[in-house]
C-alpha cells in the first residue's frame, strides 16, 4: 500500500506536464495557422508573428517545470525514492493540479488570441507592441497558477 502514495505523486508531475503541454502544443498550433498565412504574404512579418505564435508555449514550460520540482521532490531526480504515504501522494497530486488544468485552457485560450493579435500585425504592424498584449494577459493566469503550484508543492512535507 506504501506504492499507492508515491503512484499519486508521480500522477500529479505527469498531470502538470501532460495537461500544460497539451494546451500549449494545440495553442502554438492555432497561432501557427495564423502565422503562416501571414507569411505566405509577406515574409518580412516572420519574426514578428513567431514571437507571438511562441506565446501560448510558455504554459508547457510551467508544468514541466512543476513536474521536475515534483520529482526533485519525491526523490525520482537524484536518487532515493521518498517514502510517499498516501495522503501526501493525493496532497502533491493536488499541488499539481492548479497548472495542469489552468495550463491545458489558458494556452488554447491563448493561441487564440495570438492568432487574433497576429492578424492585427499582419494589418498595422506598426500596432506589434499592443497587439502582443492581448495574448499576454491570458499569460497572467497561468502565471498564477504555476505560483500556487510551485508553492503548493514546496509546501508539502515530505
Amino acid at each position: 500500500m506504501s506504492e499507492l502514495g508515491i503512484v499519486y505523486a508521480l500522477l500529479g508531475a505527469a498531470v502538470a506536464v501532460l495537461l500544460s503541454g497539451t494546451g500549449s502544443a494545440i495553442g502554438v498550433g492555432i497561432a501557427g495557422q495564423a502565422a503562416s498565412g501571414v507569411v505566405t504574404e509577406d515574409p518580412s512579418k516572420f519574426a514578428k508573428v513567431l514571437i507571438i505564435q511562441l506565446l501560448p508555449g510558455t504554459q508547457g514550460l510551467y508544468g514541466l517545470l512543476i513536474g521536475f520540482i515534483t520529482l526533485s521532490k519525491i526523490g525520482v531526480l537524484g536518487g532515493g525514492l521518498a517514502d510517499i504515504s498516501v495522503q501526501t501522494g493525493l496532497l502533491i497530486l493536488a499541488a499539481c493540479l492548479p497548472i495542469g488544468v489552468v495550463g491545458l485552457l489558458s494556452a488554447i485560450a491563448q493561441g487564440k488570441t495570438a492568432a487574433a493579435a497576429i492578424g492585427i500585425v499582419a494589418k498595422k504592424p506598426d500596432q506589434f507592441g499592443k497587439a502582443m498584449l492581448f495574448p499576454a494577459m491570458v499569460e497572467t493566469y497561468a502565471i498564477l497558477a504555476l505560483l500556487i503550484s510551485f508553492l503548493s508543492v514546496n509546501g508539502i512535507q515530505v
